[in-house]
């Protein structure tokens, strides 16, 4: 398997640690096709991952400034999103892609990020928090991305452990679980690494 990528249910759920946490137990490298709003050092998503998994980051097709949807970034920016732009880049070993935000979230205003994976063709690992909502929010997730053939590799849950949930959602999904990620009081290189062999195994990713 030369590509994963990896996608949400929301914003702010734990993706892109999740993300870096899986290119380098594969020793991938990551890509992150648009990124939409950065901190006031203008680091993003990719600087995260660099910084957290150690491993090579390509850089972004589009880079826009406003911290909202892609397609309403890029009119902000004045700029205009090219589907042709955001062909999955060709690398020596495994690939880790990440979309933004959840599956729907619009890349333009004509594609959503579930139409692009479909586009691609390559298997998605769904990542959804563990808190209430999640099984609304993952089961929709599933559904809108089964709709449109994308392959699920299964889901990856991050926070603290809620096992009827998480089980709920693998069941009525039909899905595989994939693990969960704690939340770590210490987030660093050695602690992520740490935390993703204990609770996920890598070969389900290969």
């Amino acid at each position: 398997m030369s590509t994963v990528i990896v996608t949400g249910t929301d914003t702010e759920i734990g993706k892109t640690v999740f993300a870096a946490a899986l290119t380098g137990a594969l020793g991938a490298s990551y890509w992150k096709p648009v990124q939409a709003g950065t901190d006031e050092q203008g680091h993003g998503d990719a600087e995260t991952v660099a910084a957290l998994s150690g491993r090579p980051v390509l850089p972004s097709a589009y880079r826009l400034r406003t911290p909202c949807s892609p397609h309403r970034a890029a009119e902000i920016d004045g700029l205009t999103i090219a589907r042709e732009r955001l062909a999955l880049p060709q690398v020596d070993g495994p690939l880790v892609a990440e979309g933004a935000g959840g599956v729907l979230v619009p890349v333009t205003r004509e594609m959503l990020f579930a139409d692009l994976f479909a586009h691609w063709g390559r298997p998605v690992v769904l990542v959804a928090r563990t808190g209430l909502g999640t099984i609304n929010h993952s089961l929709l997730s599933i559904e809108a991305l089964r709709s449109r053939g994308v392959p699920i590799l299964g889901v990856a849950f991050v926070g603290e452990a809620v096992e009827d949930s998480e089980a709920t959602i693998a069941a009525i999904g039909g899905v595989k679980r994939l693990g969960r990620l704690p939340r770590l009081a210490t987030l660093d290189r050695a602690t992520l690494a740490a935390a993703f062999a204990a609770h996920f195994d890598v070969g389900d990713f290969r």
